[in-house]
């Protein structure tokens, strides 16, 4: 038979061959659908821009093969073999411009996210300017869709020689002449169509809030009602001090100044589409001064470091540091302050300040609660802070994320007595 005749690939251009075949499958089914997915799709941006590499890299390695051992002569001449030498050469330049472009894509992204080849190599960024983000986003699409055509072409090609033409040309591409390889090789390609399909998050659906239904955490952010003149002038009234008065604040020791120990946490929360994210900062500093019977004292101020944001993968944290998020180049820090704490319970407190962030301020408010007795207390609170205010998530990847975030506190502290 003509397929019997037929000289074969070499052993390592048959596998690197259904190798590609196989992930650019995949990519095609991961690719599909990313751009839906917003920050739902963090871990698989990484996972298409680590396959993608892969794909460069392998090509690479697959032209070496091609000009370094002798390959098979062509089967067909005539427009024939022109069509299928342009669709080997397009699979050839899509393999390589697309990874390429995708590169250049991230290298210029006004968010400037790192890379880690499957969690683990990272992968610097091109040098490029800019403006060079529009063709490389253009490229990069192009390519993706010009790459479908052609890998759709090839694989009609091989069935028509195989089924129609019956000249035994797929033959040329297997190890062996085995009827289990012709199933199982090109059944590769649809199981990264079904992999890459498997792996995509399930659509969710937020439920729909009852109309009646008020947020419970306004007021923690509501800006304080206007005081009526008569209200303020019996204020005043009411603070003038007399012989009494006075005897009874002189007895009132000075507010401790209170020492944060090792080992405290501030984290975070916020939804995500239905999905959770949650992470914490690793670096923060707090001053407080504050007599707990006599809360009115307290002065607090809380400087957290934004480039020490993390949420446990290096993708995300990377987008946290970039402008979309907490523009850490820009404005490094937030700062927390406040003057004075009311009592809401037993242990229980609340204090409204200003939290300053991304170069804006805001009224806000914290909740604690405090435990222990005498030098030593452990204090554990929280806030839900309005992020769009801040403009902390501001781009097309944050469209999931609910607009407030739960921030979380505890730690140590330890009175240092005037």
């Amino acid at each position: 038979m003509a397929g019997d005749s037929m000289r074969r690939y070499s052993l390592i251009a048959i596998f690197l061959h259904w190798t590609i075949a196989a992930l650019l499958a995949f990519q095609i089914s991961v690719g599909w659908a990313l751009e839906d997915l917003g920050a739902r799709g963090f871990s698989l941006y990484q996972l298409h821009k680590s396959v993608g590499v892969s794909i460069l890299v392998l090509t690479l390695v697959r032209l070496a093969v091609r000009f370094g051992k002798p390959r098979p002569d062509p089967v067909e001449r005539g427009w024939q073999g022109a069509l299928a030498s342009a669709v080997h050469g397009g699979l050839y330049l899509f393999m390589l411009g697309a990874p390429l472009t995708g590169w250049a894509l991230v290298s210029t992204a006004r968010v400037k996210v790192p890379t880690l080849l499957f969690g683990v190599i990272p992968l610097p960024h091109l040098p490029l300017p800019a403006d060079a983000h529009q063709w490389a986003e253009g490229g990069h699409a192009l390519l993706a869709w010009l790459g479908i055509a052609l890998f759709l072409l090839h694989v009609a090609g091989a069935i028509r020689h195989h089924m129609m033409l019956r000249d035994g040309l797929i033959w040329r591409m297997m190890p062996a002449r085995s009827p289990v390889l012709l199933v199982a090789l090109p059944g590769l390609m649809l199981l990264g169509l079904l992999l890459g399909k498997a792996i995509l998050p399930e659509p969710v659906s937020k439920p729909a809030r009852p109309q009646n239904a008020a947020p419970a955490i306004e007021s923690e952010i509501a800006p304080p009602a206007p005081i009526d003149a008569s209200v303020a002038n019996a204020a005043e009234a009411t603070v003038a001090p007399d012989n009494a008065t006075a005897q009874v604040e002189e007895t009132i020791a000075p507010p401790s100044a209170w020492t944060v120990q090792p080992g405290g946490r501030i984290g975070f929360s916020v939804d995500n589409s239905g999905e959770t994210i949650s992470g914490g900062f690793s670096r923060w500093t707090a001053k407080i001064v504050m007599d707990p019977d006599h809360p009115e004292s307290a002065i607090i101020r809380v400087e957290i470091d934004l480039a020490s944001a993390s949420v446990g993968d290096a993708y995300q944290d990377g987008m946290l540091a970039g402008d979309e998020f907490f523009d850490v180049a820009a404005h490094p820090k937030a700062v927390f302050t406040a003057k004075g704490a009311e009592k809401t319970g037993r242990n229980s407190y609340r204090a409204a300040g200003t939290l300053s962030l991304k170069g804006m301020s805001r009224a806000q408010a914290i909740r604690f609660t405090l435990s222990g007795a005498g030098n030593s207390r452990k204090v554990t609170g929280s806030a839900n802070i309005a992020r769009l205010p801040f403009g902390v998530g501001n781009g097309e990847s944050s469209a999931g994320l609910a607009p407030r975030v739960a921030v979380t506190f505890q730690f140590d502290a330890r009175a240092e007595r005037p």
